[in-house]
């Protein structure tokens, strides 16, 4: 048995924001509690929301008590401001950061007994869907606005968690690439390779099928052509990451992660590294280690980066060849290669045991040991 959770709807392409206040009116809405970084605030790019439900005449409240890594106590000032502002939805403009604070938070509305937060690790059965939340993504990289997963940091514990809620899901995506423009070169390059990591883990993890090796696919091959051209700014560019990495998450969310993503929490926790740099460093490392399990799927990842003549190799060479264009498109777009300006050496058995605790490794292809862990970190350091 397979499952496929997506959203409602949603809406793709320049200036598609303006469907924000339909969406809210035709729903019976009444107030929103728009969700966003202070920098997005500061820099305009909230403003192109509210300016939407300024004209609408739709009230609502801003909130921008958001950090890039969100943290247990985020969500809950964020539940507290939400209680007061008396809206019935919730607007999240912004990265993963915003996106995920706004599920914790419209889960946590409508389910109180999690209150703690911590509770809502793993897989928590709620009972009530989310207030409704309708995202409107301002990266091309974490697709938080299409899956049903969402990430919070315990500072207390030093470590991340992963949250799985079909509850939480967004019912409305606005997936505008004119959002995305304001990306500066650095951030457009890490989320789109936290987008390619989404794409690439999701094919070849355990839980993959038909459907979303379709998605996955299609992915890699829209981020190999795209994150060149994003991070140079065109708008062809930035379009086809918008969508490459919405797909990916269509796939990702439905079949699960690997350990990428698992080493990758770790280093967030503790060292606040930006998410979709620390995948980018680890991806073509998990690859090499993981390629022994994939059977023919490299294959199919080389061709989808774009390289030639992968169905006259043999397995070795169109294995390597994959692992080797994602390195290059890596650096390409200004990646650091390794983690030595990082992590610590005396940090690694830490990290290696929240990695293998984390959510995502059981999906990885291969059972990694902890002691597989500690020497792929270090094989980076």
């Amino acid at each position: 048995m397979a499952r496929l959770i997506l959203n409602e709807m949603s809406y793709h392409g320049a200036g598609c924001v303006s469907e924000i206040s339909g969406e809210i009116l035709r729903r019976g809405l009444t107030k929103a509690f728009v969700c966003s970084d202070p920098d997005l605030v500061k820099f305009g790019v909230t403003a192109k929301v509210t300016a939407v439900l300024d004209k609408a005449g739709i009230p609502y409240v801003l909130y921008s008590d958001i950090k890039p890594n969100p943290t247990i106590e985020n969500v809950q000032s964020g539940v507290a401001a939400f209680e007061q502002s008396g809206a019935d939805c919730i607007v999240a403009v912004g990265g993963g950061s915003s996106m995920d604070t706004a599920k914790a938070v419209g889960i946590i509305a409508a389910n109180p007994k999690y209150a703690d937060v911590r509770s809502l690790e793993g897989v928590a059965l709620t009972k009530n869907p989310s207030v409704p939340i309708i995202a409107v993504p301002t990266t091309a990289g974490t697709a938080a606005e299409v899956t049903i997963n969402y990430v919070i940091t315990d500072v207390e514990k030093k470590r991340k968690f992963v949250c799985v809620d079909p509850h939480d899901i967004p019912v409305v995506a606005i997936v505008d690439s004119d959002m995305m423009s304001s990306m500066p070169k650095g951030l457009t390059a890490a989320t789109g390779m936290d987008a390619l990591t989404h794409a690439i883990e999701g094919y070849i993890t355990k839980g993959a099928w038909e459907m979303t090796d379709m998605f996955h696919l299609k992915a890699i091959e829209l981020i190999a052509k795209s994150l060149r051209g994003a991070v140079a700014g065109t708008p062809e560019g930035r379009d086809g990451m918008a969508l490459g990495q919405y797909i990916a998450g269509m796939g990702f969310s439905n079949v699960g992660l690997g350990i990428v993503h698992s080493m990758a929490h770790a280093l967030g926790a503790v060292y606040d590294t930006p998410h979709g740099v620390a995948n980018a460093i680890l991806l073509p490392a998990v690859m090499e280690y993981n390629a022994e399990a994939t059977g023919e799927k490299y294959r199919e990842i080389a061709k989808a980066m774009g390289v030639e003549n992968a169905d006259d190799m043999s397995q070795t060479e169109y294995r390597k060849a994959a692992v080797e264009a994602v390195r290059r498109l890596s650096k390409d777009v200004g990646i650091p290669q390794d983690l030595k300006n990082i992590a610590k050496k005396e940090d690694v058995r830490f990290l290696s045991e929240s990695a293998m605790a984390d959510a995502c490794r059981p999906g990885n292809p291969k059972d990694p040991t902890l002691e597989d862990v500690e020497a792929l970190y270090l094989s980076l350091l």
